[in-house]
């Protein structure tokens, strides 16, 4: 296992970090946080022309064909800079399952799609339980006159305000166990019947509750097979586990930059208060907890994009960087003071943004619950 970065990976975050800070400032961070949609139109055109959303789809289906590792890459450099936006949606919780699970027929209709920009994917996984286990999937698919009729309700689904496709996870049939009879669908968002509402979220992002009313869906949108869908959701929440992890990664490294420059630059009782022991050691926990996630995120991820079994290791990431990104956040604050709790101050982005990551794709309960089964207890 070699941890290092290509020279390819070095200049995708080279370039990545310069464009960023050019064309995603936090000002506009802040102002799409306020906005009902969530992201500029403009920068996700000039993303998808960089090829960032064909980042890992095979040059068939108009992407550039990278790895996993390089979205990883990518992403931790979206973290860093605090990104928003439907990337995560529509790429790794959209795209990657479309070219995991889907027909020759599904993917050439919707890569190219995703590689030059032109559709907003998301996955409508969780419902009012907001779990992340088979037993939680609830809402019905029935088969009738060549179609199926979805009913049911979805909660905390990212991004599904401004999606055109949503991959709904339903129960076609009563199976011996809760993984038996899930199947994955590609619904057109703007089916009727198909109900979403915005709501409010302490990190601003964007999660909506959708509501399926006897929304008609063609059989040809099976994603995948019926009733046998549910290793997908896990390859899927894997992925987006490991993913969601290099932007933790990437925004408690900035957190941590922010923190160690403030502290060298305050001055309190004639010197920087960096020189005072509680301050050091402050940083030196938050030092300690960025490095450990970045190697736990990029051991994982590595797995991952070589098609090694890595239920363990994306478990003890998430577990941990999760809980890590929001001790460096904490800290962060505590080093800046009053001055870091205010809205006019970027560390609140980052510390809002940690919060909402702690619990997306399964807590640190829930993580260490699979670190102990695959442990065999």
């Amino acid at each position: 296992m070699d941890l290092g970065l290509s020279e390819e990976q070095e200049m995708l975050r080279t370039s990545a970090r310069d464009f960023l800070q050019k064309e995603c400032p936090k000002q506009l961070v802040k102002q799409l946080d306020e906005s009902d949609e969530g992201y500029s139109p403009e920068l996700w055109r000039k993303m998808a022309e960089l090829g960032w959303m064909g980042l890992v789809l095979p040059e068939e289906y108009g992407g550039s064909g990278g790895s996993f590792l390089d979205l990883v890459v990518l992403l931790e450099e979206m973290g860093y800079n605090i990104l928003p936006g439907p990337f995560f949606s529509t790429v790794v919780l959209g795209g990657l399952s479309i070219l995991a699970a889907g027909n020759e027929e599904q993917k050439k209709e919707f890569l190219p799609k995703v590689a030059n920009g032109e559709i907003i994917l998301t996955l409508a996984l969780t419902e009012p339980s907001a779990k992340y286990d088979a037993a939680s999937v609830k809402t019905k698919a029935v088969a009738r006159n060549g179609e199926y009729v979805i009913n049911g309700t979805k909660l905390f689904i990212l991004d599904a305000n401004v999606a055109d496709y949503l991959l709904c996870v339903a129960r076609t049939k009563e199976g011996v166990k809760p993984e038996d009879g899930i199947t994955i669908f590609l619904v057109d968002a703007k089916s009727p019947g198909v109900k979403c509402t915005l709501l409010k979220t302490l990190a601003r992002d964007k999660q909506c509750e959708i509501i399926f009313d006897n929304v008609n869906v063609p059989k040809d949108n099976v994603l995948g097979e019926v009733d046998r869908g549910w290793p997908v959701v896990e390859s899927i929440l894997q992925k987006a586990a490991v993913a969601k992890c290099a932007e933790m990664v990437g925004g408690a490294q900035a957190s941590l930059e922010m923190a160690v420059s403030y502290a060298k630059e305050r001055v309190q009782f004639n010197r920087p208060i960096g020189s005072f022991q509680a301050i050091q050691h402050y940083c030196a926990n938050m030092v300690t907890d960025v490095d450990g996630s970045r190697f736990v995120t990029y051991r994982a991820a590595w797995k991952v994009s070589e098609g090694i079994p890595a239920t363990m290791d994306v478990a003890v990431a998430k577990a941990w960087t999760s809980e890590a990104y929001g001790r460096v956040t904490l800290l962060g604050h505590q080093i800046f003071g009053a001055i870091g709790f205010t809205m006019d101050h970027d560390m609140h982005l980052y510390y809002r943004r940690a919060k909402a990551g702690e619990i997306m794709f399964g807590d640190g309960d829930f993580q260490r619950a699979v670190v102990a089964q695959e442990l065999g207890l």
